[in-house]
């Protein structure tokens, strides 16, 4: 395994969300590299267990290693100077989808907190919401959606670049405010298209 600060927070959020009996939906994990920039990015998405495929509500995840960070954490790692904190960029797309009607806005917003809980001493705020509209191709069914997106970025400071374990305290309060939120949202009076598989319950 890879030793490097960006693959212990892939791990440390991982652990967060499976302890909190997330499910991750099958083949939407994805790392990639900006072969231009630089930047690395971890992508993954869970919903809530025995939703089936497509879940009725979903959580997209988004790590992204900035190249500027990458040469911070080079010049700590291997002259122990650091000149400027390396960040990692974090992003959480809250989704209801296989929706029957177009949903009210304001009712999800306000089932929604304004920001995350602290993960070291950062918060993700709230952004407005995004509503969609896809159809089929012979235009027989409409489904819609509605997304929330909260984003910010966590500071690594000298400690938790010396000891990543750091890394699984300051997360873990993601994997259960995730949960709590997506039930949340399931909750809502909102009519849905059945699943395409019930997969299992």
């Amino acid at each position: 395994m890879l030793d490097h600060v960006f693959t212990d927070a892939i791990g440390a959020l991982r652990d967060a969300l499976e302890q909190a009996m997330l499910e991750r939906q099958a083949f939407e994990e994805r790392f990639q590299s900006d072969v231009l920039l630089g930047d690395l990015t971890w992508e993954t998405s869970y919903g809530l267990p025995g939703e089936g495929n497509p879940p009725r509500v979903r959580a997209d995840l988004t790590l992204d290693w900035p190249t500027w960070s990458q040469t911070a954490y080079r010049s700590w790692y291997i002259e122990e100077e650091l000149p400027e904190l390396p960040r990692i960029d974090i992003e959480v797309v809250l989704r209801i989808q296989r929706l029957v009607a177009p949903p009210d806005p304001r009712t999800v917003l306000d089932a929604l907190s304004p920001e995350s809980p602290a993960i070291g001493g950062e918060r993700l705020r709230r952004s407005g919401p995004t509503v969609e509209a896809v159809s089929n191709d012979d235009l027989t069914e409409t489904e819609h959606a509605i997304e929330v997106t909260y984003d910010g970025s966590y500071e690594l400071d000298e400690s938790t670049l010396a000891d990543g374990s750091t890394l699984d305290d300051h997360f873990s309060a993601m994997g259960g405010w995730i949960t709590s939120t997506l039930v949340r949202l399931g909750d809502l009076r909102f009519e849905f298209l059945p699943p395409l598989d019930r997969g299992e319950v």
